[in-house]
């Protein structure tokens, strides 16, 4: 067994302050899910990114992520051309669909956001274009039969497909454990466990932002050599 310190590893800071992320979960092991989400979006926020551009949607479970995901970041390009002919909010507001968006926080992160990595600034703190960066989270627990492997794998590749047919950052969060136990210490619900979600938040921000920089052929090297 590997006995070193896993993880990411620390990453730049980062202003994700002009940001638009999707989270979409299962609703399959709650108690995992629910903690999970709680711990992305106390990072994305605590990297800038407002409450009123984090959309928030649910599906039964992980078999159906890859298609709500694809047809959500298609929904997020047609409202973007809505927008520009003043058609209006197609996903929903703080003010129209509040459950499907994280509402205002008096929650302090300990987050300066203030990093070296930065995207365009807006004149307004809500977004209506086409998501920056995608969330997916499920829990699949291994039971007596095949269907978790099956699942596992077909989820896995879609939601893979998805990221490469559109070229928009999709941050793998689909757990796949062998007992409940792996589920919790991962969803950091155990005195020695981590909360993955919160290392898919922070993924998904420096994500956005690098892919920003690329598409504008800002390509700079992050360590000297």
């Amino acid at each position: 067994m590997f006995d070193g310190l896993k993880g990411p590893g620390e990453s730049q800071a980062k202003d994700g302050s002009s940001l638009r992320v999707a989270i979409i979960h299962a609703r399959w092991n709650t108690t995992l899910i629910e903690a999970l989400l709680a711990g992305a979006i106390t990072r994305l926020k605590a990297s800038g990114v407002h409450p009123e551009n984090i959309i928030i949607q649910s599906v039964p479970g992980s078999w159906e992520l890859p298609i709500a995901v694809q047809r959500l970041y298609a929904g997020s390009q047609t409202q973007a051309s809505a927008s520009s002919s003043g058609s209006g909010d197609l996903l929903g507001s703080a003010t129209d669909l509040p459950s499907l968006v994280v509402q205002g926080s008096d929650q302090k992160t300990g987050s300066s956001g203030d990093g070296s990595l930065k995207a365009s600034n807006t004149a307004s703190n809500k977004k209506e274009g086409p998501f920056d960066a995608i969330i997916a989270i499920g829990v699949l627990i291994k039971g007596e039969t095949v269907h978790f492997e099956h699942i596992a794998e077909v989820t896995s590749r879609g939601l893979m497909r998805v990221q490469l047919d559109f070229g928009v950052p999709l941050i793998f969060g689909l757990l796949t454990v062998l007992n409940e136990e792996q589920g919790l210490k991962r969803a950091g619900l155990t005195e020695d466990g981590h909360n993955h979600g919160e290392d898919w938040g922070d993924a998904a921000v420096e994500m956005a932002l690098k892919r920003k920089q690329w598409n504008e052929g800002v390509i700079v090297s992050e360590r000297s050599v």
